[in-house]
């Protein structure tokens, strides 16, 4: 952490003007202070370091500066507004999320179009009137504590809630009384990346819990958690601890319990690793037995019947399958139900005794139904094209629902009869002023650098002329197993109706295709991503949809890594870069809260040929001097406690400082907000008008 006395020794620090020009403001000054390393023989200058106390008065002295430069050039764009009204119009209409049932009570959230965030409503009965459980829109002044996870007791009879302060992933849970809406005096702390699971009796719930930050509560290292137990009526002191594990302080838990409340199945994860390890613990073991203790495939338990438990894994099946383990008298015997297939398993359930599957069809949802001895009964055939989501509720049930959307249509709602497989419409988003009929959007693939082709999904408003003039948004993630499928996104809306192109490219990295697809963009196979990007933005150029003066490129978290690298492997492709909450320094994102557990996408900086690999691609560290790289505008939030904002910083003041041209290189911060999640719609309306509105304005120039 920097002294105040550093800046004014002038025989280790200046002060730099970039960047002026007779159009653009002028670039606000910011400090310079040589910070050597030698790692792994290498000599590294970290010359921003000074901003990773991003919560100090002098970093926040440089955000305000910044986001008053960045202000002259978003604040007013003459887009700006046209997005912001339009977007106003398609949030006016109502929002209905997925119904699920306790007992007799059906939940779902509801936002009328005009709340910063969605309500929890309750139906008491199926010809109840709705009512609201939890109103979010009251926890803050400003709409920025939102509500996280919920987690509905056994019994019904209570719900556990959770809070985020200012976008945090830090959470406070709270317990209500359904029945008489009295709140609980129960309050449980430093809770992060956890669910709350009942015990079957209601009496009390396991969670995930941390030491408290010593240091900073946004940036400190997130480590050796805790599995812990807290039983209702209880102070949170007195709460048992379940599971801990000194020795391996990076790995994390989350536990589950079968339907006859026999077994306590703890999956065991290393990092963002989606394989992991299996411990059970039986109504015959006095402790967690490990089942499956090496990293051999990723085994997620769905459900259990008598005697079997139920699980989706990849183990030596990278599309994924279906498994049982039979804990009769320990025995633990596995059994593979359903083999793995050419597509690969988005997602699994088991409704009324019947196995629903979610497959992945080039990118397309794929709905099979068999039954618990892996026969097929029925392939649900629904005529639509797009992402199917949901098939949530128990063993025993004989109703769920699903939801249906994709990049022009808007999200639907359906109930699944399993008795007879019969389906009904349930709700359906109606969005003023717009018709799917009048936007088209179309599935194409290109080949990548090596050859290898990738999905792309490519919309826009039916009508428009579209050739090498026309502003394109492209956009992509690659990375975490994490797969970008066809959805309705009312920001991607507002570029359509701006008369531009959204093209969407499911790189490697994800699991569009399976593990295979995403260990081809992890690790050493990281460039791979960046050029499977690249090459998208190629292909449209190619086929005349856009071209580098036209095209816009962004992508979130790693997504901002994304953009990020490409632009600066590629800056002759395109016009704009916006990298949003973006990790951008590969040699230090480990130190800082959850970011350790990148390592198993990234690798570690502390392995030498790891951190040579990551040194290659570095956002922060490959920026050239005096090259001119596109018009960049970096986002980011100054409460983000995931992808923490000095990421966004460093990469920001070392851009500026490099800068050749006049393309402007702007930060835009966020106050009162983290990585994304609990936004309320007022910041997210601005926010898109603002950086949508800065990219057409520079395009359509």
């Amino acid at each position: 952490m920097l002294e105040s006395n550093n800046f004014v020794i002038a025989m280790i620090s200046i002060f730099v003007i970039v960047g002026c020009s007779n159009n653009n403001p002028e670039v606000p000054s910011t400090f310079v202070e040589d910070t050597i390393e030698i790692i792994h023989g290498i000599e590294i200058n970290d010359q921003y370091r000074w901003l990773e106390d991003f919560t100090s008065e002098k970093s926040k002295a440089w955000v305000d500066e910044q986001n008053k430069y960045t202000n002259q050039f978003i604040d007013s764009t003459r887009y700006k507004k046209l997005i912001a009204n339009d977007l106003e119009k398609v949030w006016a209409g109502e929002v209905v999320g997925m119904p699920f049932k306790n007992n007799e009570n059906t939940f779902y959230y509801y936002n009328d179009g005009s709340w910063q965030h969605s309500k929890l409503m309750i139906k008491r009965c199926d010809n109840c009137d709705p009512e609201v459980l939890i109103d979010p829109n009251n926890f803050s002044k400003d709409g920025t504590v939102s509500l996280g996870g919920i987690s509905i007791s056994p019994d019904g009879n209570l719900i556990a809630y959770s809070l985020s302060d200012g976008g945090s992933d830090w959470r406070t849970w709270k317990f209500l009384n359904i029945n008489s809406e009295e709140l609980l005096i129960d309050e449980l702390y430093w809770s992060k990346f956890s669910n709350a699971v009942w015990e079957p009796d209601s009496s009390g719930v396991y969670y995930q819990k941390y030491n408290e930050p010593k240091k900073e509560l946004l940036s400190d290292l997130n480590e050796l958690p805790k599995l812990m137990f807290h039983k209702i009526g209880d102070s949170q002191n007195d709460d048992t601890v379940i599971y801990e594990n000194p020795n391996q302080p990076r790995w994390g838990w989350s536990i589950s319990i079968s339907e006859d409340g026999n077994n306590k199945i703890l999956a065991i994860s290393d990092g963002t690793e989606e394989k992991n390890r299996i411990y059970i613990k039986t109504k015959n073991s006095n402790d967690f037995l490990p089942i499956i203790d090496e990293l051999i495939g990723e085994f997620s338990y769905i459900t259990s019947k008598e005697n079997l438990l139920f699980f989706y894994s990849t183990y030596d099946a990278p599309n994924g399958k279906i498994m049982s383990l039979d804990v009769e008298q320990n025995s633990f015997i596995w059994d593979d139900i359903i083999s793995e297939k050419a597509m690969p398993i988005r997602s699994a359930n088991i409704i009324n005794s019947k196995i629903i599957i979610t497959y992945l069809n080039d990118t397309l949802s794929d709905i099979q139904i068999y039954d618990l001895n892996g026969q097929l009964e029925k392939g649900l055939d629904l005529g639509l094209k797009g992402s199917i989501s949901g098939f949530g509720g128990s063993i025993d049930d004989t109703k769920t629902y699903f939801s249906f959307s994709n990049y022009i249509t808007p999200k639907e709602i359906y109930s699944l009869d399993l008795t007879n497989f019969q389906t009904e419409l349930f709700w359906k988003e109606e969005l003023e002023s717009f018709s799917s009929s009048e936007y088209s959007t179309k599935l194409e693939f290109y080949e990548s650098k090596d050859g290898t082709n990738v999905p792309i999904h490519i919309s826009y408003k039916t009508g428009i002329e579209v050739d090498s003039s026309t502003p394109i948004l492209l956009y992509g993630y690659g990375g975490f197993d994490i797969s970008i499928l066809p959805g309705f996104s009312k920001r991607f809306l507002a570029w359509m109706n701006q008369g531009g192109v959204v093209a969407v490219a499911s790189i490697r990295g994800g699991s569009e295709y399976g593990a295979r697809w995403h260990e081809d963009g992890m690790l050493f196979n990281k460039q791979n991503v960046f050029d499977d990007f690249a090459y998208a933005a190629k292909y449209l150029h190619a086929n005349d949809i856009g071209s580098p003066s036209s095209t816009a490129i962004q992508g979130g978290s790693n997504g901002g890594l994304l953009v990020a690298a490409t632009m600066l492997q590629n800056p002759e492709l395109f016009k704009v870069a916006i990298p949003a909450v973006g990790v951008l320094d590969m040699l230090r994102f480990h130190k800082f809260t959850i970011g350790w557990a990148w390592t198993s996408d990234y690798g570690s900086p502390e392995k030498k040929d790891e951190f040579l690999n990551l040194l290659s691609y570095s956002p922060y560290h490959n920026v050239i001097d005096g090259e001119c790289y596109p018009t960049t505008l970096i986002t980011t939030s100054n409460r983000d406690d995931r992808v923490v904002p000095s990421h966004s910083y460093k990469f920001a003041a070392r851009l500026q400082q490099a800068q050749e041209c006049e393309n402007p290189i702007l930060i835009r911060v966020e106050d009162r907000a983290g990585h994304g999640a609990g936004t309320p719609k007022y910041k997210r309306i601005n926010q898109i008008a603002e950086i949508y509105g800065f990219a057409l304005d520079e395009i359509v120039n």
